[in-house]
């Protein structure tokens, strides 16, 4: 199943999409990586996903992505005295260690790092920025704030801290048994919530040993003054635009957007755009003309996938909003700019032989109108270069294990499919052709261009650049 499109697109199963038929559905409207959100998913549940993709993957004999989104620590207020209480703008208000109910001057905080984090003119925002409070004096077991936006405070709402660097690991005891679970399971990919430091990619890195690659949410303003340590470490990123705009001005996030996917990409590593891309497609069979703009702009962008939350896991319109999603990333990708914004984004190759390789690939696959970039990869870095390069032709990777392919299913423009390893470079250059023109990408006459390492199997190793012909004989078979 050929995508006529270079973004890739992520839906989220939940209550709307958990069944086998909506998944196949789903993958057939377009969908190259699932996600399950782990903060509404048990461990039962998410086997059960898993298989049932794993069902599709084998119907359609494509590699399929599975993306599973841990929820990070949670940060809640304690409980109300009539579970809720109002707050006036200017009004001193208390956080301390007390476990008695709260009221309009106080209420109790668990969590003794925030005491240790704040600091005198900090931010704390309650309830996704509902009521924003600055700290005006801290102490070991006493925040004493002044009240910036009233609003109700009401029992264990999510506590924010923009200003503060927290001292614990983003993986909860929740997360490390959700971590487990799912590794156990076999999935492709594990997304870090509340991601502060590089510590906590290192952190999850030790638990997957190589069975997952590691997707940072970049969520938090201290994740962002720290991106270029984060990204050596992560294996991709993700735009948590939702959390962003509460943890920092709205305004700053579309910015931080394009600082995000233009990073990832001078690393040559993924970038997902997230959260509320078609949030009105929940109820509406059509989306508004701000989120087609919005969904059009990451694809200008560059961003190697899109992603829909609750418009595929808890709306009305689950096919509806990927058909939608997958049609806008055609369009733009047709667009006449869409070229020429992609290429002026280009960064320059790093000096390696494996850069510089996949650069040239692409200078001449635009240059010569190529078929397609074929790509042998068994640890699909091969494919992640060429894909860093954005050429105009398809990018087909081959590679014999199915992890790889599941793995390369959230990165731009990569359709891979699995085949054991060639036997030699003439094997090599015939499979490759023969695949291109079996999977559509080339016809009878046409050129492709082979990109691969020497020796074969070597990861890494990408040294070899071959310009084929895809010929008659190759039709015939």
């Amino acid at each position: 199943m050929r995508r006529l499109r270079r973004a890739k697109i992520i839906a989220t199963l939940g209550p709307a999409s958990s069944d086998p038929q909506m998944i196949a559905r789903l993958f057939a409207a377009g969908v190259d990586v699932f996600r399950i959100n782990m903060s509404h998913t048990s461990h039962e549940k998410m086997r059960e996903l898993v298989g049932a993709i794993r069902g599709v993957e084998t119907d359609s004999g494509r590699p399929i992505g599975i993306l599973v989104d841990l929820q990070g620590p949670k940060l809640r207020l304690g409980t109300f005295t009539g579970g809720a209480a109002m707050v006036k703008k200017g009004d001193t208000f208390v956080l301390d260690s007390d476990t008695a109910p709260g009221d309009a001057t106080r209420a109790y905080l668990p969590h003794p790092e925030i005491f240790a984090a704040v600091q005198t003119g900090h931010t704390l925002l309650i309830d996704d920025g509902k009521v924003r409070l600055t700290v005006t004096q801290a102490e070991p077991k006493r925040i004493t704030t002044r009240v910036e936006v009233s609003g109700k405070l009401s029992d264990r709402k999510g506590v924010s801290l923009p200003d503060s660097t927290i001292p614990f690991s983003a993986l909860a005891a929740k997360d490390r048994s959700d971590l487990e679970a799912a590794l156990e399971t076999g999935i492709d990919w594990v997304a870090l919530s509340f991601i502060q430091r590089p510590e906590d990619i290192a952190e999850a890195k030790k638990i997957t040993r190589g069975r997952a690659a590691v997707m940072a949410k970049i969520e938090k303003p201290q994740a962002v003054h720290r991106l270029g340590e984060i990204m050596e470490l992560a294996d991709a990123l993700m735009v948590a635009r939702g959390d962003l705009g509460v943890e920092m001005p709205l305004e700053k996030v579309p910015g931080v957007q394009k600082q995000l996917t233009r990073a990832g990409r001078s690393a040559g590593k993924p970038v997902v755009v997230a959260t509320q891309m078609l949030e009105s497609m929940i109820n509406s069979p059509v989306p508004t003309r701000a989120e087609v703009s919005d969904v059009a702009t990451a694809i200008f962008e560059g961003a190697d996938a899109v992603m829909l939350s609750a418009e595929s896991a808890a709306g009305q319109y689950p096919v509806e909003a990927v058909s939608m999603m997958n049609r806008i990333a055609e369009e733009a990708e047709n667009d006449p700019t869409f070229r020429g914004i992609i290429s002026a984004q280009r960064p320059e190759p790093e000096a390696t032989g494996a850069d510089a390789i996949a650069d040239a690939a692409q200078k001449i696959a635009d240059t010569l109108d190529l078929a397609a970039v074929i790509c042998w990869t068994s640890s699909g870095s091969t494919g992640l270069r060429v894909a860093r390069e954005r050429p105009k032709p398809p990018i087909v990777a081959l590679s014999p294990n199915i992890a790889t392919g599941r793995r390369l299913s959230v990165v731009w423009g990569v359709h891979c499919v699995i085949t054991e390893d060639a036997h030699d470079q003439d094997d090599m250059v015939d499979r490759a052709s023969r695949i291109a023109f079996k999977e559509g990408f080339a016809k009878a006459g046409q050129r492709v261009i082979i990109v691969a390492g020497v020796p074969l199997g070597t990861p890494g190793a990408t040294n070899m650049l071959r310009i084929a012909y895809v010929g008659a004989d190759t039709a015939g078979d």
